[in-house]
């Protein structure tokens, strides 16, 4: 019996099943992994590892191609939108391969008293397990194994069950990149195995994304196994409008940072939140040019909409939305579903008391709110249990500083959709998670910061 398969949201067709990892091969997987960190990584530089890095990212580049039609039939990602998180995936591992040294130099402590000298190393701490979503197959990998294989991490990556053929993938190219085995392990696992696996003496910590639910359950059994955890959960990102001197510019960015990965995206803007002179000519616009997406094949390069991951999940966010009617929501438009494809939909007057108000819908759904004033905006977008990331709309620079402040978020964008980079981290407060990733802070999570005193 197994869980892991790829079956094509776009067809229904189950495409290949793959067996679960047994539990002799798993253990071998840790000590594998165990043995490549007591080996392999005290064997090599910091320099050598970046080198195996920057191959990593250079055959992901070479096998975009291939690599975007895997998650076209795994989850239904457009085939353009495919292509460039592979070619993302080849910037992160640049970066991290370009800033190693610079990323883990020592840092020298001025004394206070006392003669002589004392510095901050940093060192790896050991076997990681890497638990990763079904949204985003290469760039969530990425950005958990690119840094902290150059600190000589080891890795054992545990994907979502409907991407076990880009799992494999990914492991072939590290493979190919020159790492040694067991410093890069692919596991089919159950979530029986997983909780073995972080109870594990030598695993030293764990990095998960994906929803609450699993990032509970997964710190709740690091926490008592004392295992250090960065958690990457959900987003239901406020998109606060102030003002603008191009209307139709500022719809153009709202729809694409709604339409991100079919809506199935954590930071993706969810909530539009408008200033009352403005709501009725946004509402407007924006219907418009959301709807005028239409959903289509993803093997298409015209495609920018394309089906839900799969029957699951459209079956999830159909119930959200006729709850949310249900409870006092006005469908502006949108709403309909063709097995796994979703209409692009509108929301207004999502009100406390509805479910939807502090809900995050994963799919092609926006909720559009009015309000009077700059703090009464601030105050809808932190009244939600998220704290992912926010977009922030305004011709004052001021303004922006003043709101971007006052919102409780890990991220703030203004006047800007789409500038994720691989320099930028990324991460959350609330119920978003802990912990960062990307940018230098995501080589400062799993490292031993190791303090070393030297007398005069």
């Amino acid at each position: 019996m197994t869980n892991y398969a790829v079956i094509n949201p776009a067809t229904g067709e189950t495409v290949k099943t793959y067996p679960t990892i047994t539990d002799a091969e798993l253990e071998a997987a840790i000590a594998g992994a165990d043995e490549a960190h007591r080996t392999w990584t005290r064997s090599t530089t910091v320099a050598e590892r970046a080198a195996l890095i920057r191959r990593v990212g250079e055959l992901h580049v070479e096998r975009r191609q291939e690599l975007a039609e895997i998650i076209v039939r795994e989850m239904g990602k457009p085939i353009e939108q495919a292509l460039g998180e592979v070619d993302f995936c080849g910037d992160i591992y640049g970066y991290y391969a370009d800033n190693a040294a610079d990323l883990l130099k020592d840092e020298q402590i001025t004394l206070l008293a006392g003669e002589g000298s004392a510095l901050i190393r940093r060192s790896s701490l050991g076997v990681l397990l890497g638990i990763m979503p079904w949204n985003f197959p290469y760039y969530q990998v990425a950005r958990f194994a690119g840094p902290n294989l150059i600190i000589g991490n080891t890795i054992l990556l545990k994907h979502a069950e409907q991407c076990p053929e880009s799992a494999a993938a990914i492991e072939q190219i590290f493979h190919d990149a020159g790492f040694p085995k067991g410093a890069y392990t692919n596991i089919y696992a159950s979530h029986d195995q997983i909780e073995v696996v972080i109870a594990d003496p030598r695993v030293q910590g764990v990095s998960l994304t994906g929803s609450e639910r699993a990032g509970a359950a997964v710190a709740e059994i690091a926490g008592r196994n004392l295992k250090k955890v960065v958690l990457e959960l959900g987003g239901s990102d406020p998109f606060i409008l102030l003002s603008t001197d191009d209307l139709d510019a500022t719809v153009d960015a709202a729809v694409a940072a709604r339409l991100d990965n079919s809506g199935q995206s954590c930071n993706a803007a969810k909530r539009f939140i408008v200033i009352d002179e403005l709501y009725q000519p946004f509402l407007e616009k924006f219907t418009s040019a959301l709807t005028g997406v239409a959903a289509g094949d993803p093997t298409s390069a015209e495609t920018g909409l394309g089906p839900l991951s799969s029957v699951a999940a459209a079956d999830r966010l159909a119930e959200q939305v006729e709850r949310a009617v249900s409870q006092g929501a006005t469908l502006v438009a949108g709403g309909k579903r063709n097995g796994t494809f979703y209409e692009s939909t509108v929301l207004t007057d999502v009100k406390p008391d509805n479910d939807a108000y502090r809900e995050e819908f994963f799919g092609p759904v926006a909720a559009v709110y009015k309000v009077g004033s700059e703090a009464e905006a601030v105050s809808l977008a932190n009244d939600t249990p998220f704290g992912l990331g926010s977009y922030v709309f305004t011709t004052d620079q001021d303004q922006a500083l003043r709101v971007a402040d006052g919102i409780e978020a890990g991220m703030v964008f203004v006047n800007v959709v789409g500038a994720d980079g691989a320099e930028l981290p990324f991460g959350g407060v609330k119920r978003s998670g802990s912990g960062r990733e990307l940018g230098r802070f995501g080589a400062d999570e799993f490292v031993n910061k190791k303090m070393i005193r030297i007398g005069g």
